[in-house]
């Protein structure tokens, strides 16, 4: 594994004074603050199997829910905890007993109870001055302890508190009995450098400091590394960054972050973070944005001319990590900007090795022309493509080819004008039809004068869109003998006229 403190002269100076930790524990969140994201609601049994997910990829603490909050919620947390998965299992708590109480009775391993400190929550939300929410937050701790259960406790808003204030709280708070204090930014308000400063501000306090990070400014991942280098040892995170608002701080991102860029250890089996990543949007239904870091679809894709040869000579010229690190796969995504190095590898990927250079010149030529168009090229387009070209009689061997086609529809009687050459003159006709295609191939046929009939036609579109490129199929017959022939355009009218053109040359061949 590449670990860029140890690779990379710049950021091994930059980090040589910091006093980093060994390892980092990382406590998932997805299945409650995740889940609390708008438009999410997972059944027992989904929560259960991402459970289950979670725990194989190797997270230390699953925060399964929100017991208060419903009965199906309580049912999911019971399951989870039945599991005896290697994960300790938390449920959320405010600072009150029957929230308590609820979660106690799910038998989670540790309760995360909170309630908000600062002025703006103290005045509109709990109307409850300091020495009362210190009170509470006491009595919720000894509550918790008394039946034997691991504590970590949240001050809510603890970004948009009062410092002096702040660790009066997490005093009190350990002094009651809390495990772990939680720094919670709860609506994303920090940048690096103040998270950093709050955690300074607060290590001296005998406890592991864990940070809670929103990404409402897309910081949520940056202030979580701040909160590390500064001595935090826990991160919460959500799979996909999933969660409210603009989400929480990315798990994926937060992991690889700490493996492959500071070189600190973490639980996680990484070569298993794609797989959780798609499970998780597969039933939350939240799609992961294509340029997502780590997890998107395009994540270890190139295209790029430059970027596709570099990467093809040597991957780390434009990838940090093996893309199998994370369970996923590189990919040369083939467009207008693709270079010849990576159309010859994806074409030696697809099993097509034995392409002649006059055939290979046609491939590109296709391949920049549907680019040029905005058209993402998928595998299929180009196996089309390559199958048409391949399959078609050479032109110089051709008796038949297609000088000019032109086609009238709409309101009026399709109408389809083409330009033959045969052997060396061009002949132009014109036909109608019941629709262009059908106007165009009945144009051909009257230019050839030939006993050509159109036994068989197929059409099919190989990838989705209006823009899709079409395989037309047609089965030719004359004096008794067929040939089937293919072609593929993102013009159907243009599609079927190749492939009857090519289907004439070899009836002709054959005779």
């Amino acid at each position: 594994m590449i670990i860029y403190r140890e690779e990379n002269e710049i950021i091994r100076e930059a980090l040589k004074n910091i006093n980093l930790p060994k390892n980092v524990y990382i406590f998932d969140t997805t299945l409650r603050d995740g889940e609390q994201t708008p438009g999410v609601s997972l059944t027992v049994d989904e929560k259960v199997e991402i459970a289950v997910k979670l725990d194989e990829l190797g997270v230390d603490v699953i925060e399964a829910g929100f017991p208060i909050s419903s009965l199906g919620e309580r049912e999911a947390i019971k399951k989870i905890c039945s599991l005896n998965l290697n994960a300790e299992i938390c449920g959320l708590a405010r600072a009150r007993k029957e929230d308590i109480d609820a979660a106690i009775d799910c038998g989670v391993d540790r309760i995360h109870t909170f309630i908000a400190t600062s002025p703006l929550h103290r005045k509109y939300k709990l109307k409850m001055d300091k020495e009362e929410i210190i009170e509470r937050a006491i009595e919720a701790i000894e509550y918790i302890k008394e039946h034997g259960i691991k504590v970590e406790f949240s001050a809510e808003d603890a970004t948009r508190t009062e410092l002096n204030y702040l660790k009066e709280v997490y005093k009190k708070a350990i002094e009651a009995g809390a495990d772990i204090i939680n720094v919670p930014d709860t609506v994303g308000v920090m940048i690096p450098r103040a998270m950093n400063y709050l955690i300074k501000y607060l290590n001296d306090l005998d406890v592991t400091i864990s940070v809670h990070c929103h990404n409402d400014f897309g910081l949520a991942v940056a202030n979580s590394l701040a909160a590390v280098e500064a001595g935090a040892k826990q991160i919460h995170c959500t799979i996909n960054g999933l969660g409210e608002r603009g989400g929480n701080a990315a798990l994926e991102e937060v992991v690889m972050s700490l493996h492959c860029i500071y070189g600190i250890k973490t639980n996680i089996k990484t070569e298993k973070l794609y797989e959780v990543s798609k499970l998780v949007a597969k039933y939350t239904e939240i799609n992961v944005q294509p340029n997502k870091a780590i997890v998107g679809e395009n994540a270890f894709a190139h295209e790029s001319g430059i970027h596709a040869h570099g990467v093809l000579a040597h991957a780390l010229t434009y990838e940090p990590i093996p893309p199998e690190l994370v369970g996923q796969k590189r990919k040369i995504i083939l467009g207008k900007h693709t270079g010849t190095h990576a159309i010859k590898a994806k074409l030696k990927e697809l099993g097509y090795n034995n392409l002649t250079e006059e055939q290979f010149k046609e491939i590109v030529k296709r391949i920049k022309s549907l680019g040029d168009k905005g058209k993402r090229i998928t595998d299929r387009d180009v196996e089309a493509i390559v199958e048409d070209v391949l399959g078609r009689v050479a032109k110089k061997e051709r008796v038949v080819d297609l000088e000019q086609i032109a086609v009238m529809t709409g309101n009026i009687i399709p109408t389809a004008s083409v330009a033959l050459r045969i052997n060396k003159d061009v002949k132009k006709v014109s036909s109608i039809g019941v629709g262009p295609v059908d106007a165009a191939i009945k144009a051909i046929q009257k230019a050839i004068g030939e006993k050509i009939k159109l036994k068989e036609y197929h059409l099919s579109a190989i990838t989705g869109g209006t823009d899709a490129l079409a395989e037309v199929v047609v089965k030719l017959e004359s004096d008794g003998k067929e040939v089937i022939t293919k072609a593929a355009s993102e013009d159907i009218v243009r599609a079927s006229v190749e492939a009857v053109i090519d289907g004439i040359n070899r009836l002709l061949k054959k005779h």
